[in-house]
């Protein structure tokens, strides 16, 4: 798509649906939305005369499962990001990106991921049995490290149009870590997520491509592989040590390499091996512990009459498919009884 194209009217209203499907009870959403086809006008022609300003953002904090810093833009912006996003880096940047580079991208989530890497340890034991080694990374404060003249050649090379790069300057230029100019990309920002997938991408090609390791799977800033080689393994590690200097990144401290028999943790889940084979993955004990602290959470809102029994039940049975792609049989077992009982005492209410 050309950037006509991305400024067409047609194309601006589709992201403003996007963009306002699960907001549409906000002030902010509903106010844009009464007057919408007159404020995409004066967001169309803000784009084709450049007068749309720098990106301003407002912060705040959430603690789950971590402190972390999002900053977010007003609903106007998001329907520009939303654009960018579903008509430019998704068509271009997607058909580039290695297949087990998962995260926002459709079909491609965390069950994805999970799904994959379990396939990779069952492949890796029919040739190998329980032998062989994880090794386990991920990068550090990802997200704050992230060069923006780096990401700009990257996205250059893909990118012909200049008024598109020159938006996408601009989005990457209005936002930098606290004391680090050139430098970050604001979480909560939808773009974000995007060039951080891309970024990587050397980086896979070079593991997946360069180095034939075939049992290789990333998910954002988290990666894992699998090697019946101890040594292959240690190489490798100091290799992407310097494959990740070049684009200005370093390595978490925590990055681990371990026995296949001892298990992994990755998204979430604790993988091990059985002895005949079996995958095992059993929900790790600080996701089970915020898992239950959400659930209690939003039976209290519920109770307090803050969100309505279809909000409550839709959390509940997130979790209970969630909880499917792990060997979690009593805790599917305990949220189908909490999800019956709570249906039973709404049907007895009426």
């Amino acid at each position: 798509m050309n950037f006509e194209q991305l400024t067409s009217l047609s194309a601006l209203y589709q992201a403003h649906l996007r963009a306002r499907k699960g907001q549409r009870h906000k002030g902010e959403v509903i106010r844009y939305d009464l007057h919408a086809m007159e404020n995409l006008i004066k967001l169309q022609k803000k784009l084709e005369t450049g007068r749309l300003k720098r990106i301003k953002y407002y912060h705040f904090k959430v603690y789950d499962p971590k402190v972390r810093d999002i900053y977010a833009t007003n609903y106007e912006t998001r329907v520009l990001l939303h654009g960018i996003c579903d008509e430019i880096l998704e068509p271009l940047v997607s058909k580039r990106l290695i297949y087990d580079n998962a995260a926002c991208q459709k079909g491609k989530g965390t069950h994805f991921a999970l799904k994959r890497f379990t396939h990779f340890m069952v492949q890796h034991y029919k040739r190998h049995g329980q032998s062989g080694y994880i090794l386990k990374c991920d990068i550090h404060k990802y997200f704050d490290s992230i060069n923006h003249a780096v990401l700009k050649k990257k996205l250059a090379r893909v990118i012909k149009d200049r008024r598109i790069l020159a938006l996408l300057d601009m989005i990457i230029d209005s936002y930098h870590t606290v004391g680090k100019e050139g430098v970050g990309l604001p979480l909560g920002n939808q773009t974000s997520q995007w060039f951080a997938i891309f970024y990587l991408d050397r980086l896979d090609r070079f593991l997946k491509e360069e180095k034939r390791l075939l049992h290789y799977s990333r998910y954002m800033d988290d990666f894992v592989m699998i090697h019946q080689s101890k040594q292959v393994l240690r190489q490798v590690w100091s290799e992407i040590k310097q494959e990740l200097e070049k684009e200005k990144l370093t390595l978490n401290p925590k990055t681990q390499l371990t026995k296949l028999s001892n298990g992994v943790t990755y998204l979430g889940f604790r993988f091990s091996l059985s002895e005949t084979g079996k995958v095992i993955r059993r929900l790790r004990g600080q996701s089970k512990i915020r898992m239950n602290k959400r659930v209690k959470q939003v039976l209290r809102d519920y109770e307090s009459g803050t969100i309505k029994f279809e909000q409550l039940q839709s959390t509940l049975m997130s979790y209970q498919g969630h909880l499917k792609y792990g060997t979690t049989y009593r805790l599917r077992q305990k949220n189908r009884r909490l999800c019956w009982r709570l249906g039973k005492n709404k049907s007895m209410d009426r």
